[in-house]
Protein backbone atom coordinates (compact mmCIF):
# COMPACT_ATOMS: atom_id res chain seq x y z
CA UNK A 1 0.00 0.00 0.00
CA UNK A 2 3.07 2.49 -0.15
CA UNK A 3 1.32 4.09 -3.10
CA UNK A 4 -0.69 5.29 -1.01
CA UNK A 5 1.76 8.27 -0.43
CA UNK A 6 2.98 8.45 -4.23
CA UNK A 7 -0.74 9.45 -4.73
CA UNK A 8 -0.93 12.05 -2.01
CA UNK A 9 2.23 13.75 -3.40
CA UNK A 10 1.14 13.60 -7.24
CA UNK A 11 -1.82 14.73 -5.75
CA UNK A 12 -0.22 18.25 -4.79
CA UNK A 13 -0.92 17.38 -1.19
CA UNK A 14 1.30 16.38 1.72
CA UNK A 15 0.62 13.19 3.78
CA UNK A 16 0.03 13.26 7.49
CA UNK A 17 1.96 10.13 8.87
CA UNK A 18 -0.07 8.38 11.22
CA UNK A 19 0.80 5.28 13.18
CA UNK A 20 1.09 3.53 17.21
CA UNK A 21 3.82 4.70 19.21
CA UNK A 22 5.59 0.79 19.93
CA UNK A 23 6.08 1.06 16.32
CA UNK A 24 8.17 4.56 16.36
CA UNK A 25 11.56 2.37 15.61
CA UNK A 26 11.11 0.64 12.41
CA UNK A 27 8.97 3.79 11.58
CA UNK A 28 11.99 6.20 12.01
CA UNK A 29 14.10 3.84 10.48
CA UNK A 30 12.24 3.56 6.95
CA UNK A 31 11.11 7.41 7.01
CA UNK A 32 14.65 8.50 7.65
CA UNK A 33 16.53 12.14 6.10
CA UNK A 34 12.98 12.73 4.37
CA UNK A 35 12.32 15.85 5.84
CA UNK A 36 9.25 14.93 7.42
CA UNK A 37 8.71 16.75 10.95
CA UNK A 38 7.82 14.53 13.59
CA UNK A 39 4.97 16.06 16.71
CA UNK A 40 7.49 15.30 19.98
CA UNK A 41 6.14 15.43 23.52
CA UNK A 42 7.45 18.47 25.75
CA UNK A 43 8.57 16.75 28.83
CA UNK A 44 12.13 16.13 29.98
CA UNK A 45 12.35 12.74 28.96
CA UNK A 46 11.47 13.01 25.21
CA UNK A 47 14.24 15.26 25.09
CA UNK A 48 16.17 12.05 24.51
CA UNK A 49 13.85 11.11 21.62
CA UNK A 50 13.98 14.08 19.95
CA UNK A 51 18.12 14.41 19.41
CA UNK A 52 17.92 10.40 18.21
CA UNK A 53 15.19 11.52 15.41
CA UNK A 54 16.71 14.91 14.26
CA UNK A 55 19.77 12.78 14.12
CA UNK A 56 17.64 10.51 11.47
CA UNK A 57 17.16 13.53 9.52
CA UNK A 58 13.18 14.69 11.03
CA UNK A 59 12.08 17.79 12.20
CA UNK A 60 10.82 18.37 15.86
CA UNK A 61 7.64 20.23 16.67
CA UNK A 62 7.44 20.28 20.37
CA UNK A 63 4.03 19.60 21.93
CA UNK A 64 1.34 16.80 23.40
CA UNK A 65 -2.02 16.38 23.58
CA UNK A 66 -1.85 16.51 27.52
CA UNK A 67 0.90 19.90 27.19
CA UNK A 68 1.52 22.90 24.87
CA UNK A 69 -0.70 21.09 21.65
CA UNK A 70 -2.61 24.13 20.63
CA UNK A 71 1.00 25.63 19.77
CA UNK A 72 2.36 22.43 18.11
CA UNK A 73 -0.68 22.15 15.56
CA UNK A 74 0.13 26.01 14.60
CA UNK A 75 3.54 25.35 14.09
CA UNK A 76 2.59 22.15 12.28
CA UNK A 77 -0.17 23.61 10.33
CA UNK A 78 2.96 26.27 9.81
CA UNK A 79 5.53 23.67 8.47
CA UNK A 80 3.08 22.19 6.09
CA UNK A 81 2.03 24.96 4.45
CA UNK A 82 5.76 25.46 3.65
CA UNK A 83 5.83 21.93 2.34
CA UNK A 84 6.63 19.51 4.91
CA UNK A 85 4.86 16.47 5.54
CA UNK A 86 4.10 15.55 9.43
CA UNK A 87 4.10 12.30 11.29
CA UNK A 88 2.28 11.37 14.44
CA UNK A 89 2.31 8.63 16.84
CA UNK A 90 -1.40 8.80 17.56
CA UNK A 91 -1.81 7.34 20.73
CA UNK A 92 1.48 9.03 22.25
CA UNK A 93 2.86 10.65 24.66
CA UNK A 94 1.56 8.01 27.32
CA UNK A 95 -1.82 6.52 26.00
CA UNK A 96 -3.91 4.64 26.37
CA UNK A 97 -2.23 2.14 23.88
CA UNK A 98 -3.41 2.06 20.37
CA UNK A 99 -6.24 4.43 21.70
CA UNK A 100 -5.69 7.38 18.61
CA UNK A 101 -6.28 11.23 19.45
CA UNK A 102 -7.76 13.67 17.48
CA UNK A 103 -4.67 15.51 16.74
CA UNK A 104 -4.26 14.37 13.26
CA UNK A 105 -7.48 14.89 12.38
CA UNK A 106 -7.43 18.46 13.33
CA UNK A 107 -4.13 18.97 11.09
CA UNK A 108 -5.84 17.58 8.27
CA UNK A 109 -9.17 19.78 8.42
CA UNK A 110 -6.98 22.89 8.78
CA UNK A 111 -4.51 21.83 5.87
CA UNK A 112 -6.60 19.97 3.34
CA UNK A 113 -3.71 17.32 3.69
CA UNK A 114 -4.81 13.50 3.80
CA UNK A 115 -4.05 11.57 6.89
CA UNK A 116 -1.98 8.46 5.80
CA UNK A 117 -2.12 5.64 8.52
CA UNK A 118 0.73 2.31 8.16
CA UNK A 119 2.43 0.62 10.11
CA UNK A 120 5.85 -1.46 10.41
CA UNK A 121 5.28 -4.77 11.61
CA UNK A 122 8.51 -7.01 12.77
CA UNK A 123 8.86 -10.88 12.32
CA UNK A 124 10.50 -10.93 15.49
CA UNK A 125 11.41 -8.10 17.94
CA UNK A 126 11.69 -7.49 21.59
CA UNK A 127 8.72 -5.69 23.59
CA UNK A 128 9.55 -3.90 26.87
CA UNK A 129 6.89 -3.32 29.66
CA UNK A 130 6.55 -0.02 28.94
CA UNK A 131 2.70 1.84 28.57
CA UNK A 132 3.04 1.08 24.78
CA UNK A 133 5.02 -2.46 24.58
CA UNK A 134 7.63 -0.45 22.65
CA UNK A 135 8.88 -3.04 19.93
CA UNK A 136 12.62 -3.22 19.18
CA UNK A 137 13.31 -5.90 16.77
CA UNK A 138 15.71 -8.87 16.94
CA UNK A 139 18.87 -8.69 14.74
CA UNK A 140 18.12 -9.78 10.90
CA UNK A 141 14.66 -9.92 10.98
CA UNK A 142 12.10 -9.22 8.84
CA UNK A 143 10.34 -6.35 8.80
CA UNK A 144 7.24 -5.08 6.54
CA UNK A 145 5.57 -1.08 5.92
CA UNK A 146 2.26 -1.01 5.07
CA UNK A 147 -0.05 1.77 4.42
CA UNK A 148 -3.92 1.74 4.26
CA UNK A 149 -6.07 4.27 2.15
CA UNK A 150 -5.53 7.94 3.07
CA UNK A 151 -8.21 9.36 5.04
CA UNK A 152 -9.73 12.67 3.49
CA UNK A 153 -10.43 15.28 6.35
CA UNK A 154 -12.51 18.28 4.70
CA UNK A 155 -12.51 21.96 6.19
CA UNK A 156 -16.10 22.43 7.34
CA UNK A 157 -16.34 19.18 9.90
CA UNK A 158 -18.06 19.46 13.19
CA UNK A 159 -16.73 18.31 16.54
CA UNK A 160 -18.72 15.19 16.15
CA UNK A 161 -17.91 14.84 12.14
CA UNK A 162 -13.98 15.37 13.93
CA UNK A 163 -14.92 12.28 16.19
CA UNK A 164 -16.11 10.12 13.25
CA UNK A 165 -13.02 10.85 11.30
CA UNK A 166 -10.92 10.03 14.48
CA UNK A 167 -12.69 6.96 14.56
CA UNK A 168 -11.72 6.02 10.97
CA UNK A 169 -8.09 6.63 11.63
CA UNK A 170 -8.55 4.42 14.64
CA UNK A 171 -10.43 1.47 12.97
CA UNK A 172 -7.70 1.74 9.93
CA UNK A 173 -4.60 1.67 12.51
CA UNK A 174 -6.44 -1.50 13.99
CA UNK A 175 -6.86 -3.07 10.54
CA UNK A 176 -3.12 -2.65 9.95
CA UNK A 177 -2.21 -4.11 13.18
CA UNK A 178 -4.45 -6.69 12.40
CA UNK A 179 -2.95 -7.25 8.85
CA UNK A 180 0.43 -7.22 10.66
CA UNK A 181 -0.39 -9.80 12.84
CA UNK A 182 -1.39 -11.99 9.78
CA UNK A 183 1.80 -11.23 7.57
CA UNK A 184 4.03 -12.47 10.69
CA UNK A 185 1.93 -15.43 10.97
CA UNK A 186 2.47 -16.13 7.39
CA UNK A 187 6.00 -15.03 6.08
Amino acid sequence: GLEHFDRIRDSGRLPVYTFWHDRIIGSAYYFRHRDIVVLTSQSYDSEYTSRCIQRLGFGVIRGSSTRGGVQALVGMIRMMREGYEMAFTVDGPKGPRYEAKPGPVLLAKKTGNPIAPFTVEFKKCWKLKSWDRLQIPKPFTKAVVMAIDPIDVPSELSEEQVEEKRLELQHALDELVERGKKWREDA
